[in-house]
């Protein structure tokens, strides 16, 4: 009975000794496979925020290099725009200028007409009176001669 006993106590002994190393153990290992599941959530989550991440960037980007590619299209449209303006604008400044170089050829003739005209009518405004004294002078000869000519006979 004392061997009964004292294997009794040495298992309760045993056992209170063994219990909270066993006992510490136990949440040990939990806890490490606690640690090793939030170790494995953080590395998902990480991978998935820099997942996300990468998405987003890519997203703005595309968006980005959309944009810049509306924007050259609009700069070629605008340029194109600007360069049948000045075209247009180059084109009226070559009318008026014809316009205005054949008025001034007509102004130029139109001009030497009138100075024709004019010097014509002073011409013939001098020629008048020298056409007149010479008319008169013609006369007096004739009645010279035709007095001359009488005596003369």
């Amino acid at each position: 009975m004392k061997r009964t006993i004292l294997s009794a106590l040495t298992v309760l002994v045993a056992s209170a000794a063994i219990a909270p190393v066993a006992s510490a153990i136990e949440p040990a290992s939990f806890n490490i496979q606690s640690a090793r599941l939030e170790e494995l959530d953080s590395r998902s989550k990480n991978s998935v925020h820099k997942l996300r991440i990468d998405h987003l960037n890519n997203q703005s980007k595309a968006i980005e290099d959309i944009q810049a590619t509306r924007l050259e299209a609009l700069d070629a449209r605008t340029k194109a725009v600007d360069n049948i303006q000045e075209t247009r604008l180059n084109a009226l400044d070559a009318r008026t200028k014809a316009v205005d170089n054949i008025q001034e050829t007509r102004l130029e003739a139109l001009d030497a007409r009138t100075k024709n005209s004019v010097h014509k009518l002073r011409l013939e405004s001098l020629n008048s009176p020298s056409n007149a004294v010479d008319n008169i002078q013609a006369e007096r000869l004739n009645g010279l001669d035709a007095r001359t000519k009488s005596v003369v006979r």
